[in-house]
């Protein structure tokens, strides 16, 4: 199948019109008109090749939510005309001890990235949502609950999922103290399930001007990370904090927030190390840990959760011409609180 597509050709190269071929689908595929695609600040990551072994001609993009036009003889779950969506994966080994797990993103072999990466048989290379179809197996294709906005559910494949596994790792329930650092494209995600879990949410922030914001999401609190009064102020305060920030900060003055076997789950990826002290962690047996997506049925469980809730992301949607003023916009802080590609732009 030839399917129209914007691509990277080389690390900061612009982005451009490309025609990609995608596999005929196979008995146990679901092939997808693509509608909306998020854009994740690791597409940028990953077409500047800042984390390396970038492969190119590139085509990112792995929040993807589509219709389904067409199956394979042998898939039982999916229909033409179903809403459906394509996060960070679309295979893995399928047989080894985290597949039978439900941790496909943790497969022993090495799961089959969505972009950047090869399927399963170690050469055909993958391409991302920066296009107009995707041919995936039924297995690594998620439901969109019809109730939700696709361009705002789009976001939740990555950003949905990465923020809503550490919360369920840890057990959040009504009542519980969250703090959420940073908000961003991560961090809207998290205030927003945080709440609808029913726990009470602080938000940390550099910025003043977010706090208005922070509230609309369902914080039930702000503070500023700014100020060293704050960390006196909310000493022991949280259960858990969810820290989303990229930026170099200090780890040890966000544990001290947190009640004895409270936990802080780092998702954000500092270009340095940070420093830990180890009394931090002695001092009320806490936990620092971190936390990559979610398998398969992790993410569905978080979707069928922002159906009932009525959950997605802020977005603001651009054409597929806009893709590089919007990496640009991205590095700036300039969206609030994710962009998203209109598929329908893209290409013939």
């Amino acid at each position: 199948m030839k399917v129209h597509a914007i691509a990277t050709e080389y690390p900061h190269a612009p982005f451009g019109p490309r025609v990609i071929e995608r596999r005929e689908p196979r008995a146990d595929d679901v092939v997808i008109d693509i509608a909306f695609c998020g854009i994740c600040h690791s597409d940028v990551h990953q077409a500047r090749d800042e984390w390396g072994g970038a492969r190119f001609p590139m085509v990112p993009g792995h929040e993807i939510v589509g219709r389904v036009i067409e199956v394979g003889a042998g898939v039982t779950r999916f229909e033409p005309g179903d809403l459906v969506g394509v996060g960070c994966m679309v295979d893995s080994c399928r047989s080894c001890g985290q597949c039978g797990a439900h941790h496909e993103q943790f497969c022993e072999k090495g799961c089959s990235w969505t972009y950047n990466g090869t399927e399963m048989d170690r050469e055909t290379p993958t391409y991302g949502g920066y296009s107009t179809h995707v041919v995936v197996s039924e297995r690594f294709v998620l439901r969109v609950p019809e109730s939700l906005d696709p361009a705002g559910a789009a976001p939740l494949l990555c950003a949905g999922i990465t923020t809503w596994s550490p919360l369920r790792q840890w057990g959040t329930k009504a009542g519980d103290e969250v703090a959420v650092v940073g908000l961003g494209g991560l961090g809207h995600m998290a205030v927003k399930l945080a709440a609808a879990m029913g726990a009470n949410v602080t938000m940390f922030s550099t910025s003043p001007g977010k706090a208005a914001d922070a509230e609309r999401l369902g914080a039930a609190g702000f503070a500023l990370s700014t100020d060293p009064a704050t960390f006196e102020r909310l000493k022991g305060r949280f259960d858990l904090i969810i820290d989303t920030i990229s930026a170099p900060h200090d780890y040890n003055q966000y544990l001290g927030l947190l009640k004895p076997y409270g936990a802080m789950v780092v998702l954000g990826i500092p270009p340095v190390a940070s420093e830990v002290g180890a009394f931090s962690l002695i001092a009320g047996n806490k936990r620092l840990a971190g936390s990559l997506i979610g398998g398969i049925a992790e993410t569905q469980e978080m979707l069928d959760f922002c159906g009932e809730h009525g959950v997605v992301s802020d977005v603001e949607i651009v054409s597929g011409a806009d893709v590089d003023a919007a990496y640009e916009r991205m590095m700036k802080g300039d969206v609030r609180y994710r962009f998203v590609i209109d598929a329908s732009t893209i290409g013939g």
